[in-house]
């Protein structure tokens, strides 16, 4: 069976986001649809718990947290990482902000966005802002180790 290369892009600012259910490292059931119904959502992809480029960039977002997690935004980090994994690194960066479970289907909303890495099994680092109608309205991605400028995060969500 052959796959369609436009299938495996990911979306565009404007294009209608991919919806999804997954599970935070509370075992709590996050669905996209509904988080944004009152605010926007900060999608961040990344490869792996507890690899440094991606505990440096979760914790730039901690030591900024009220900046991505207000009225206006909510941040997601998403990894092909199973819960418990998550939940250790979680617990032990003290990370006040959902992380999701990508794990089983294996990368499903990784595909659906465009940022998973057939090869290696991983989301490249893949960073979409949704607004409440569903639609892509900022985006960025980085390849396999090409670590996220912070400062364009900030920018990002600054108007919102």
């Amino acid at each position: 069976m052959t796959v369609d290369a436009a299938l495996l892009l990911p979306p565009q600012v404007g294009d209608t986001a991919p919806d999804f259910t997954l599970t935070d490292q509370s075992g709590a059931t996050i669905t996209l649809s509904q988080v944004v119904q009152d605010r926007h959502a900060l999608l961040v992809f990344f490869p792996f718990a507890f690899s440094n480029i991606c505990t440096g960039e979760l914790l730039e977002i901690q030591l900024n947290v009220d900046e991505f997690v207000n009225e206006r935004v909510n941040v997601y980090a998403l990894s092909c990482d199973p819960g418990h994994s998550q939940a250790a690194w979680a617990a032990h960066e003290g990370y006040r902000f959902s992380l999701l479970s990508d794990f089983w289907p294996h990368g499903e909303v990784a595909r659906s966005y465009g940022v998973f890495d057939e090869e290696s099994g991983m989301a490249v680092r893949g960073t979409f802002v949704v607004d409440p109608q569903m639609r892509i309205v900022w985006s960025l991605v980085n390849g396999p180790g090409e670590q996220r400028d912070i400062g364009v995060l900030h920018a990002a969500v600054k108007d919102l």
